[in-house]
Order: structure tokens, then sequence, then C-alpha cells
């Protein structure tokens, strides 16, 4: 397998520090860069420099607890399943607190290699402050490990608490990586696509509460001058049908030179999915693969999408950081996750690069302020390139009237015993079922009335790649 220029230069930077007596390596590289074949690669040359026995693999997802397992096969031309025979094992990181100590005296009998994918998922300096998964890893690898790598694309925590294994500037606070591969390497290489963020914005809002009308020129001003949640504005039909109308209408243009191009709708809650799922269909006759933590076998839906050449799927956790699907190629941000660590993740999910003549990758949100905010810092994140922010306004009127009513009974989400991505799984809002005749009635947190209409504008950020000389 031929690997890239820069999962050459890691895999000699990792193995020149092992040499050197350090037993922690942690790499920084941009979503879809390719840290899975990277990291295979390391643990083939870790087995053949006969410098580990065995390689153990922690991820946060189901999901991408397999892709690993099979890269590491794939790559290694050794069994992963952890048998008699095989050369070590790809486990989740929940499944960690359940593993016994015989499972654990394995790292005092043999040499163990670990692969700690996207780290980040893991805090703690010690026990006292990490973690339920952090603790696992101080307690039964820190010292028991003969070497580790660390992987991670996003190399910071939504709530600050410092990264396990991670060694942090006394300077800046940031963490210390050992490799860095940022978006504008990968793009220069050809490694990732250049993203393109599409924010739909309106200029004619107007919210109706008990005392009184207030009118708003933006998401911005109706988010930071009232108390209107951002939950209500992804609901909104009238957004969801315009933000996807622009979406299916780029997914069908990509289609027609890469037929197999296929588009992401990030959702809040399961009953979010399927609303933008009978909304794709009533409004655009299409069909939507749905995966949330409640179905069966999620991690079959997301492999059989994959591989089909199916247009939209619809995910609520279940496709983020890590989940290979290097077809799709546009994106619909309508989480209530507004995480710049989250926000970077689920962009990465079109970056990965293809074969297809056409490599464009675009992702469309609501202009959510700090959204926005991410989009720019994106731009920066390659700078060698001229980030240049698009306004354009849509010819086309829209008008929705949305009442939202007071319930004090909200569907609490359960949390999926096997599926990783479910620890910040927000609640669930109950939602009735599209009809022709009525309007459609969404669950709040307070009565008031929104009414959206006038002219939605986009707001492009453009990253274009423009290369010296």
């Amino acid at each position: 397998m031929k690997l890239r220029n820069w999962q050459i230069e890691c895999i000699g930077l990792a193995l020149q520090k092992y040499k050197s007596g350090l037993k922690h390596f942690l790499a920084l590289a941009t979503p879809g860069a390719g840290k899975t074949i990277m990291a295979s690669a390391l643990a083939k040359q870790m087995l053949e420099n006969k410098l580990c026995d065995l390689v153990m693999c922690f991820s946060p997802s189901s999901v991408v607890c397999v892709d690993f397992s099979r890269a590491l096969e794939e790559v290694i031309g050794e069994k992963f399943d952890g048998l008699m025979g095989s050369k070590g094992q790809s486990l989740t990181y929940q499944s960690m607190q359940y593993l016994d100590s015989d499972f654990w005296s394995i790292f005092k009998k043999y040499r163990v290699f670990v692969i700690f994918d996207e780290i980040h998922h893991c805090s703690g300096s010690s026990v006292e402050n990490a973690n339920a998964w952090g603790e696992q890893i101080i307690l039964n690898i820190q010292r028991s490990a003969k070497f580790t790598i660390a992987l991670t694309g996003t190399p910071w925590r939504s709530d600050a608490s410092p990264i396990v294994l991670a060694t942090y500037s006394d300077i800046t606070d940031k963490v210390q990586c050992d490799y860095v591969y940022g978006l504008a390497d990968a793009i220069k290489d050809k490694v990732c696509r250049i993203p393109k963020v599409i924010a739909i914005d309106n200029d004619n809002i107007s919210l109706q509460e008990h005392d009184g009308e207030k009118s708003f020129n933006s998401f911005k001003e109706l988010l930071t001058q009232s108390v209107f949640p951002y939950l209500e504005i992804i609901y909104n039909e009238t957004l969801i049908i315009h933000l996807i109308e622009q979406a299916n209408q780029k997914l069908n243009l990509l289609r027609k030179s890469s037929p197999s191009a296929g588009g992401l709708i990030v959702a809040s809650s399961v009953d979010h999915a399927h609303l933008i799922s009978k909304i794709l269909f009533k409004h655009f006759d299409e069909k939507a693969t749905i995966v949330t933590y409640l179905e069966d076998e999620p991690t079959k839906i997301i492999h059989s999408y994959r591989y089909s050449c199916s247009k939209w799927v619809i995910s609520v956790g279940m496709i983020s950081e890590g989940t290979n699907i290097p077809r799709l190629q546009v994106c619909c941000h309508l989480t209530n996750i507004k995480t710049e660590m989250h926000f970077r993740q689920i962009l990465g999910r079109i970056l990965r690069m293809t074969n297809e003549p056409n490599q464009e990758a675009i992702l469309y949100m609501p202009a959510e302020p700090k959204l926005i905010e991410y989009a720019y810092r994106i731009s920066q994140d390659v700078p060698l390139e001229a980030g240049v922010v698009h306004f354009e306004k849509i010819s086309a009127n829209f008008k929705a009237i949305k009442s939202t009513k007071l319930e004090n009974k909200k569907k609490q989400s359960s949390h999926h015993k096997t599926s990783l991505e479910l620890v910040t799984l927000p609640n669930s809002y109950k939602t009735n079922a599209l009809d022709d005749d009525k309007d459609n009635l969404l669950s709040a947190t307070y009565e008031s009335m929104v009414n959206i209409f006038g002219k939605y504008k986009q707001e492009a950020l453009d990253i274009e790649l423009k290369l010296l000389g």
C-alpha cells in the first residue's frame, strides 16, 4: 500500500521517538487525512521491527472500531479479532470499563502497542480529574503499554479538560503535538477537498410573544437579542425546506459527473431526523437512509450506505468523527450541538478526496453566530489560501408561521448500551407528523410564534486554493 508523504513522515518521527526511549506519541491530522491507514502502517512496522508483540486499538464508536479492525487486517495481513493467533484487537473506549483483569494482564505479559483514535474523548491528567475513559487509560495503559500513539483531528475538548496522555505548553497552555498535519497541508497535497460553507440567513423575522411583536433582520439578531432557542430555528419547516432545497440541487449537480456522490444531514434528535426525512420525501421526492442509536444494527446501515449509490443519509450522532464515507460531498448542519470540535468533525465527513472528477465539498447551515465564527476560523486554518466571503441573496420569498406550545413532558433520550456517540445526545423533542392540511406544531420551551418570511440569503465562505507560484 502506497502511503502519503505526511503518513511516511509521521511514522518516521514516531519510530524515532520510540527508539529514543519515549513511549507516547501524539499525532494531529485534519479530519479526512488518513489517520487510520497511517496508524495501521505504523503498527505493521512496529511488529516487523520487533518493537512490540501485540497491537490494541481503542476508538470512540463501534463504526470506527470495525473500520480500524479492517484496516489493521488489510495493512498488516494478520487477524485482529482478539482470538487465539491474532495480533491484537480493536475495541471501543466504552468497553474498557468492562474488561477484566485477565485482559489487562496482557499488558504485563506482552509488549503491547496501543492506538488511541480521537484521543480528545479521553480526559484527565490524573485519576482525580479524569473522565471514565481517561481513568481506564491512566490506570491500565499509561504505564503498562510498551508504546502508544494517540490520534486526533481536533486537539482540544469542549469542556477545556486536559486530554489524557497529552503534554501541554507552559507558555500557551495548548497541547504539544509530536506531529501536525493541518488542513492547509492536506489541501495542497490533494489529500482533502477545499471546503465551502453556505450559511442560510433570513432578513425579515418577527417574533410574537405575550408582550407584543419584535422584528429581527437576521438569525444572529434573533438569537442574541431574544431568548428564542436555536432548536426552534432548526425545527422550522420553512428553513429546513429551503436549506435542503439548496443542498439537494447542489447534490444533483454533483451526481451528473460523480453518480455516487452522497449527502449527509446531521439532525438534532431521532424525531428531528424523521421530520427531515418526511420533508425530503414530501417536497423533493427523495428517500433517505436514517441511522440513529435506535436502529438495531447502525453499523451495518452505515456500511451499506457507504458502498451504495443512495443520495441522502440522515444521522443523529452516528456519522461523525472517524466515520469513513468518502463519497459524501454535501452536508446539512441541522444539529443543535454548536461546539467548534463538533463542527469541524462534521465538516471533516465531506473532505476526503476520491477519484471522482468533481471534488467539491459544501456544508449548508443556518447562519448561527457561533457556527459562522467556526467557519471563518476554518478559512484562517488555510494560511496560503484566499478566504473570500460572499454575500448572496436568493430571490425567492418564503412565509412560514409556526406555533410553539409549552410541553412539560419531554422525551428523555435513552443511551444505547453499545454506542459511544450517545454520551452527549440532546433530549428528543416530539414533533407531529407532516400533514398536507395542518400546520406542524413544534415542541419548545415557551409559548411564542415566529414568522419567518422575506428573502433568505446565503453567506458563502469560500476557501479557494491559490497556491503560490
